[in-house]
């Protein structure tokens, strides 16, 4: 058992934290709204901090799992980050989706300090953070990621070292590129479907034992045929990470013509009203 800090309560961040504690770990929390930490210690135990600087004194490892680049570093640096309440040979684990150039930036400032860094965003969305099933890909050393493993898979239905760091960001672009081909694919089928008049829980009964199905197709079917999309993971993140796509793809030569164009479909989402909606509400635009 570990003692551990765990910055960012979020959808993701909550659970993440929860399933650590239950672990058996000794584990502090900060986040940016102090009422939310004191509710989560006050439903799983634990203590919470007034700083990430706080939180992560003494801490074998620090989690992290906060909106962007600009969050992460402030939790990160400055008199108050984390960085500064870590010791020498402590590891720094990020579930964020970030930048590579974020990440490989806040490493080299935690390799200065002697502290390990691993970049792991996750996937897997809510339902996968509440039942300890998500996705999570490194980078980082193989050393740092070996003592980090076990303490991840508290949460993890797969974890994997990609590379070295910025390798875990990457994997989550494409993560990311193929949901948005998929999800618009999908939400083309399922209004086509209605079109035609066919009985769309029938159509997706066959299709989905085929080569067309896929998680968004079981899991979200109901919803999007229902127009519910007050679940899941927001629009406006999904627009963050296809943002943080399309700027890597022009820095690496990479050609993502599906994927700018579904960006511009969610932006319609946006305008929509949809900000907060989930992802899957890009067939809300079909209906116009």
């Amino acid at each position: 058992m570990a003692k551990l800090a765990f910055l960012g309560l979020g959808v993701m961040g909550g659970p993440m934290a929860g399933h650590l504690q239950a672990a058996g770990h000794e584990v502090t929390v900060y986040n940016r709204t102090a009422a939310r930490a004191k509710d989560w210690v006050s439903r799983h135990g634990g203590q919470m901090a007034e700083t990430p600087r706080e939180a992560a004194e003494g801490a074998e490892f620090v989690m992290a799992c906060v909106g962007n680049d600009d969050d992460l570093r402030q939790v990160c640096t400055g008199q108050d980050g984390a960085f500064a309440g870590m010791g020498q040979g402590a590891i720094f684990v990020d579930h964020t989706t970030v930048s590579a150039a974020v990440t490989r930036d806040l490493a080299q400032i935690a390799a200065e300090a002697g502290i390990g860094y691993i970049d792991a965003p996750i996937s897997g969305g809510q339902a996968g953070a509440e039942n300890g099933q998500l996705s999570v890909m490194c980078g980082g050393e193989q050393s740092d990621f070996d003592k980090a493993q076990p303490v991840i898979d508290s949460y993890a239905k797969i974890c994997r070292l990609m590379g070295p760091v910025g390798s875990g960001q990457m994997t989550k672009m494409c993560n990311q590129i193929a949901i948005a081909g998929l999800v618009q694919g999908l939400s083309e089928s399922l209004a086509f479907a209605e079109k035609a008049g066919l009985d769309v829980e029938k159509v997706v009964e066959v299709i989905s034992q085929g080569a067309a199905g896929s998680w968004q197709m079981v899991n979200r079917h109901k919803t999007m045929a229902a127009r519910e999309f007050e679940h899941g993971f927001a629009v406006d993140w999904m627009r963050k990470d296809l943002g943080i796509c399309l700027a890597a793809a022009d820095e690496i030569g990479a050609s993502l013509p599906v994927t700018a164009l579904v960006d511009q479909f969610y932006k319609d989402v946006q305008k929509m009203g949809g900000s907060r909606w989930d992802t899957s509400s890009l067939i809300a635009r079909l209906d116009r």
